[in-house]
């Protein structure tokens, strides 16, 4: 299996160099040497360097969708630029998001804007990546009877995420002032809209569009896609407190930054009036003394635990609600994004 996977991973791979080389040469903009120099290393340090999992995700889940009849060359191109275009997407974001959460890392190495020469030059980087996937769906997508839903697609998720990031960073402001204000509730609305939805079914629905179907037909695996989304985020906050930097790829800071985290809502539900007086002392403050008491509040309230049971029982009731899908290529696809996270490390 292997083989295989290196093999789709270096042609999508190719398909990036293709499409940068004809965005530095696009003729919508006379770029001079040294803009085309710095999109050239701003696309290289931003798009890749990540795991290229939900572009990837894009042509693995096209694959399963035509089983029984091999998809044409042309078809492949299209939904490894369709994946491209997540990654771009997801580029977009992550540049604006370490900005606003004052990030140090991403990846394993300094966030865009930390780099000297760039700073708040990137937030226009980001609106310049998010510009460019028009640019390339144009090129590639014009006049496909989809090309409208697909524009579509893309301000749909895009709105749901912004918002849902909109929600995060007033719920924290707010937080800072009140931490009682971090609910179950809140954090699976911020998290929902935040996260599932371009992680998860942006995927997804790129594959069921480039495949002939209609997405008003898919409400459901949509839903199931969302729930997916919730589960992803809320191992990630469990990594962001108990994983390996070297591992996960960044240092955790959603303690340091007052974030509604599921770790921090689960605590506040959990604890005596004695352990929220340590929590609301400690919780926000960027004091490594102060990080380790929150810490340890969480492993004293037994948080590792009920992750645990919580992963446990949310992938027995996706792989309930996967399984009463009428298609089985359908399911197919839910089961292997499932997968692919169930467990992450």
């Amino acid at each position: 299996m292997a083989a295989p996977a290196a093999s789709a991973s270096a042609a999508f791979r190719r398909v990036y160099d293709t499409l940068k080389d004809e965005l530095l040469r696009d003729p919508a903009f006379d770029f001079n040497d040294d803009a085309i120099r710095w999109l050239d290393g701003m696309l290289d340090y931003n798009v890749l360097g990540g795991n290229l999992n939900r572009g990837l995700a894009v042509i693995e889940s096209y694959k399963l969708l035509k089983a029984g009849s091999e998809p044409s060359e042309e078809e492949v191109f299209l939904a490894y630029i369709l994946g491209w275009g997540i990654e771009w997407l997801q580029a977009y974001f992550l540049i604006l998001d370490d900005i606003m959460e004052n990030s140090h890392t991403r990846r394993g190495k300094p966030c865009w804007y930390r780099l000297p020469k760039v700073g708040l030059i990137a937030i226009n980087d980001g609106l310049v990546l998010r510009s460019q996937i028009s640019q390339i769906f144009r090129r590639y997508f014009f006049g496909k009877i989809y090309y409208v839903d697909l524009l579509d697609l893309f301000n749909e998720v895009e709105f749901k995420t912004t918002s849902g990031e909109l929600l995060d960073q007033i719920i924290t402001n707010e937080g800072r002032k009140d931490l009682n204000k971090y609910t179950v509730h809140i954090y699976r609305r911020i998290v929902e809209y935040k996260t599932a939805y371009y992680s998860f079914y942006l995927p997804v629905a790129c594959a069921l569009l480039l495949s002939g179907q209609s997405l008003d037909d898919y409400v459901q695996v949509k839903k199931i896609l969302v729930e997916m989304g919730v589960y992803f985020q809320i191992q990630d906050d469990y990594l962001d407190c108990f994983g390996d930097p070297d591992v996960i790829d960044k240092i955790g800071t959603d303690i340091e930054n007052f974030k509604c985290s599921w770790l921090f809502v689960q605590a506040l539900q959990r604890a005596d009036d004695k352990q929220k007086d340590v929590l609301f002392e400690n919780y926000g403050k960027p004091d490594p003394a102060c990080v380790a008491k929150v810490k340890a509040l969480y492993k004293e309230l037994a948080l590792e635990r009920v992750f645990s049971e919580y992963e446990r029982e949310s992938y027995e009731k996706l792989i309930s609600d996967i399984e009463a899908q009428p298609s089985e290529t359908v399911q197919a696809v839910l089961k292997s994004f499932l997968h692919r996270i169930y467990k992450r490390k």
